[in-house]
């Protein structure tokens, strides 16, 4: 399995509205589910991604995911380990 990189934008606009949750959420379903230290996922926080009106941000391989609110963060788990 390739290692997933996750970026969460901790920038203002999109950690105030929710990507601060949406930390929460991966680390609760990665430890959950044994992958905390099975899975060596790069979870990282960015800067401003420069696309505010679409936020929150969570960049997964690089791919932009826009408006995420938990219930989206939680499929995007799904799709990167329930395969």
């Amino acid at each position: 399995m390739s290692v997933p990189k996750i970026e969460i934008c901790l920038g203002s606009s999109c950690f105030s509205r929710g990507n601060a949750k949406n930390v929460e959420v991966v680390e609760k379903y990665l430890e959950e589910r044994g992958l905390k230290d099975d899975v060596d996922v790069v979870l990282c926080g960015s800067l401003c991604t420069g696309r505010c009106p679409d936020g929150p941000i969570v960049l997964v391989d690089g791919t932009a995911h826009k408006n995420v609110d938990p219930g989206v963060m939680l499929e995007i788990l799904k799709d990167l380990f329930e395969k």
